[in-house]
């Protein structure tokens, strides 16, 4: 078992490290992500500074990113959550602290997403309601991303038959997304952080 656990984690590191929004930045525009926008290769800077169609790829991937381990993980040790916690939390270590750009990546919403969307599906779906709700109300995905980050948590206390252990990790990982969104926080209270659909009327004014 200890030796599948560590193959199952390697593999949770390296697949959760593929830059994707890097990847589809550097193949659909020839630019390199980090160099604009916010400068995050996250979904986000994506959508604004490439396209919906990119941005949308980006998020949907980087999900699976952390869904495919955690899944793994939760079939091949069947009734044990340990793998899966550990395999999950190192996916979404892998995209935030990527090898594969000198350890600068994203800041871990859409991999927490799969991850979470595998351990706990309806807090998980709360959040997502959350976010979306908050998206759509102020148009700014991080204050979209930080509240999930507060539901996930407190819905997966309330939500579900599952260890403590599952609850503790929820707890950890959003401290940690928020803990990444600590400028998006700054520039929200200085009225500085960019809408979802800047980068799109840009673009628009751009070609006309």
């Amino acid at each position: 078992m200890t030796i599948n656990v560590f193959l199952l984690a390697v593999f949770s590191y390296l697949l959760g490290a593929v830059p994707t929004g890097y990847l589809i930045a550097r193949k659909t525009m020839g630019i390199d992500i980090r160099e604009h926008g916010s400068g995050n290769p996250g979904a986000a800077n994506v959508y604004r500074t490439v396209g919906k169609w990119a941005g949308v790829a980006t998020f949907l991937i980087d999900g699976l990113k952390g869904f495919i381990p955690t899944c793994l993980a939760l079939h091949i040790f069947s009734g044990n959550y340990w793998p899966a916690i550990l395999c999950g939390t190192i996916a979404i270590v892998g995209h935030i602290w990527t090898i594969y750009l000198k350890f600068r990546g994203g800041k871990g919403v859409a991999t927490s997403a799969g991850v979470f969307a595998a351990l706990l599906p309806i807090p998980t779906a709360l959040a997502f309601a959350a976010f979306v709700a908050c998206v759509a109300l102020w148009g700014r995905i991080s204050i979209g991303s930080i509240v999930a980050c507060v539901v996930l948590p407190i819905a997966s206390f309330c939500i579900g038959k599952h260890p403590l252990a599952v609850d503790i990790m929820a707890l950890a990982i959003a401290l940690l997304v928020v803990y990444k969104h600590i400028p998006n926080i700054k520039r929200l209270l200085a009225k500085k952080e960019l809408a979802f659909e800047d980068g799109a009327k840009k673009r628009q004014n751009e070609n006309k």
